[in-house]
């Protein structure tokens, strides 16, 4: 599957398999983290794989939908603004886009593998917080599940380009 099909098949897979994910597999997608571009390769991200089935109740007070804890994993992305880049202009610091270009190379790469997956920002912030013990340095951007899907995708429509693109 080239990045073309695999950004073709992606969709927001509400619904896993009770099927293991294979380290190889899982570890393809964590290397695709580790290759994602950063402002000024700073890299200012972690990627915390959670156990579903021994951490289930603690998952479903950050989300609270059954279909999340059916996949073997959660991912999360966090990100430590401290170290991100910003930009010295008008003092944007980047650690969520940095976090966001993350999460994608994981989620491509994991539509390739023919895992599903599922963007979820929409998440209680502090009982991930806990669960993750993180530090005042660390504050979590994006969540997905990661495992075999057992849902369709859903139709969901597209604005033509000609609305989304300008040309000058």
């Amino acid at each position: 599957m080239d990045v073309s099909e695999a950004i073709e098949k992606r969709y927001s897979v509400r619904g896993y398999k009770d099927k293991p994910v294979e380290d190889e597999k899982l570890d393809l997608v964590l290397k695709a983290a580790q290759l994602a571009p950063t402002g000024v390769n700073s890299q200012a991200f972690k990627v915390y794989v959670i156990d579903t089935k021994k951490h289930r109740e603690e998952l479903l007070a950050v989300y609270p939908q059954e279909w999340l804890v059916e996949a073997p994993y959660v991912l999360a992305v966090v990100s430590r603004a401290n170290h991100a880049w910003t930009r010295p202009w008008d003092a944007k610091n980047i650690n969520e886009i940095d976090a966001t270009i993350v999460m994608d190379h994981m989620i491509l790469q994991a539509t390739e593998l023919e895992l599903g997956t599922c963007y979820i920002a929409a998440f209680l912030e502090r009982p991930l917080i806990k669960l993750l013990n993180l530090d005042a340095e660390y504050h979590p951007v994006l969540i997905t599940p990661l495992g075999y899907p057992d849902a369709k995708p859903r139709e969901t429509g597209r604005k033509p380009i000609i609305e989304l693109v300008e040309r000058i």
